[in-house]
């Protein structure tokens, strides 16, 4: 039996540890809910977060579009193994072999493979239109099907175009009628202009243990990540949704969402995960696929700039676990709260990763390269025999989170392709990587936090290019350099992105081909909010970059 005094006095000592302003916590057991909220929904406020408190649920959507889109297999609209051209005829990317044969199944599971190069395609209705529509000439990451390979936004946003086509009616009007409604869901929406700002929690940033939970600046995904990362809920209705798995396709209410097949494709239809350890070792629809200790566990997480989500339903002990929180993520914090619970419901707690083996012997120089696509990129280098991968951040992301631009981990080997990652940081976790697909003697693919990075023939050498900005539009600036950043031509790095401490001023730093590609590229994004002088730079003393 949950103690749930002891519980909430548990979680709100593991806030304080790990500096996060509020948790809601959900437990759905044998049909019945119990949750609860410990902290603060806006540190700056200090007002009290409650069960009804409504948090941003990430990537989490991904299940309740994987859900909806069931409901079309079911009425015989929509097939798993069917082109995408079936029912979006011009569907076109580079390769044309993936343009004619991506189907839902390689979209709900990630194995398309589309490089993320959609653009900006704004704000409005028909956005999963104009990012279907702009693909055709985005590359392939890996072949069709080769590996796994998680897509943030684009691959549910592909998915979502096709229910939008099936259905007439745009994404969100599709989610209310075939899911929110049905399961009598108040609290759950689409976008965050729907939600009440008086429920909402608001998320934070931890840039430092000293210094605590600051509130984002960011106060929610581009309307891009909709069916991919866009939803906002409280743990109870979040648990509602789960019930359906639990309960073969029916709701709490009675009502038949999927049938019961549906439900079985959806956990039943998976693909291998390269690196298994963080996340779970398969991806099936819309979940994925743990094991604890023998039993399987579906799940699926979730975060923004500042919000973070867990679900876990465990079928075998009749049981959904939901963890909301305006800070993160952070999986040792969800993994304590967790199996704080778990065993007072005689489930199994959540496995620890896997040591490393020291004694394996490795050919180091088989892991050694570049592995990169546009808004991440890994160099694995050897030395005194042990192994260590660089992460070069984005430098948006480094501004926004106090991170270095350039973060160095040593690599422990697991077996033969996998290796522990252990920081030096209090604000991060311990993760993995997989480093394999062994081919003319050297990997081809690392894997991590559920992402594929290829890897590349050569480093770039082009021109360091120096671009500075005077700001008319600060928000408008930084927001389009976020876009921009995930839209990097071929073979182009962004090394520097500074704002002067009045935000009138940026420099900005791009290593491509000539100067004027840089601005073409940088006045196609930036030019509405800032006018830029661009210079060619040394590329060892750029704006003070570090000698390599």
């Amino acid at each position: 039996m949950l103690d749930v005094t002891r519980t909430q006095a548990r979680v709100a000592e593991l806030l304080a540890e790990y500096r996060i302003p509020s948790a809601a916590i959900g437990i759905l057991h044998d049909g019945e809910i119990i949750d609860f909220a410990v902290g603060v929904k806006n540190a700056a406020t200090r007002e009290p977060a409650t069960a009804d408190t409504v948090y941003q649920c990430g990537s989490m959507t991904k299940t309740w579009t994987a859900l909806a889109f069931m409901q079309l297999v079911d009425e015989g609209k929509a097939g798993l193994d069917e082109p995408v051209r079936t029912h979006l005829p011009g569907f076109r990317v580079a390769d044309p072999e993936v343009s004619a044969n991506v189907t839902p199944r390689h979209l709900l599971n990630h194995t398309n493979g589309i490089e993320e190069a959609y653009g900006d395609p704004g704000q409005g209705d028909d956005v999963y239109e104009r990012m279907v529509a702009n693909i055709a000439g985005a590359p392939q990451v890996h072949p069709l099907g080769h590996t796994h390979g998680y897509s943030a936004a684009l691959g549910y946003a592909i998915l979502a175009r096709v229910m939008e086509v099936i259905d007439g009616k745009w994404w969100d009007d599709i989610m209310r009628d075939r899911l929110f409604d049905p399961l009598g869901l108040t609290s759950t929406s689409t976008g965050h202009a729907q939600v009440d700002p008086h429920r909402a929690a608001t998320g934070h940033l931890i840039r430092s243990l000293d210094e605590g939970a600051v509130v984002s600046p960011l106060t929610h995904l581009p309307r891009s990540f909709g069916p991919g990362g866009n939803i906002s809920s409280t743990a109870r209705d979040v648990l509602t949704m789960a019930h359906v798995f639990l309960d073969g396709g029916k709701a709490p209410n009675g009502t038949r969402i999927v049938s019961a097949e549906a439900v079985r494709e959806m956990m039943e239809s998976r693909v291998p995960v390269p690196d298994p350890y963080v996340f779970g070792p398969e991806w099936a629809l819309g979940l994925i696929v743990c094991d604890w200790h023998g039993e399987t566990v579906y799940a699926h997480d979730g975060s923004t700039v500042g919000q973070s989500a867990r679900l876990r339903i465990l079928p075998d002990s009749g049981l959904a676990l939901v963890l909301l929180a305006n800070a993160g993520p952070r999986d040792s914090f969800y993994k304590k709260v967790f199996n704080e619970i778990l065993p007072d419901l005689g489930a199994p707690t959540i496995p620890d990763l896997p040591e490393p083996d020291p004694t394996l012997p490795l050919d180091l120089s088989r892991y050694e390269g570049v592995y990169e696509r546009p808004g991440s990129r890994y160099t694995v280098s050897a030395e005194d025999g042990e192994l260590h991968l660089a992460f070069t951040v984005n430098p948006m992301e480094a501004q926004l989170t106090g991170k270095p631009e350039r973060i160095t981990y040593e690599l422990l080997p697991i077996s033969e392709t996998h290796f522990l990652m252990p920081s030096a940081s209090p604000l991060e976790d311990p993760q993995t990587v997989a480093i394999y697909d062994f081919r003319h003697g050297v990997a081809q693919y690392l894997h991590t936090n559920c992402r594929v990075n290829p890897r590349t023939s050569e480093e770039n050498k082009g021109m360091h290019v120096t671009a500075i900005s005077t700001i008319s539009d600060n928000g408008g600036f930084w927001d389009a350099l976020k876009a921009a950043f995930g839209q990097l031509p071929k073979g182009a790095k962004w090394t520097l992105a500074v704002a002067s401490t009045d935000g009138t001023k940026a420099v900005n730093v791009i290593v491509h081909d000539s100067v004027d590609s840089v601005k073409t590229f940088f006045e196609e994004h930036a030019g509405p909010f800032a006018t830029t002088e661009y210079f060619e730079a040394d590329a060892a003393n750029a704006v003070g970059l570090p000698k390599n």
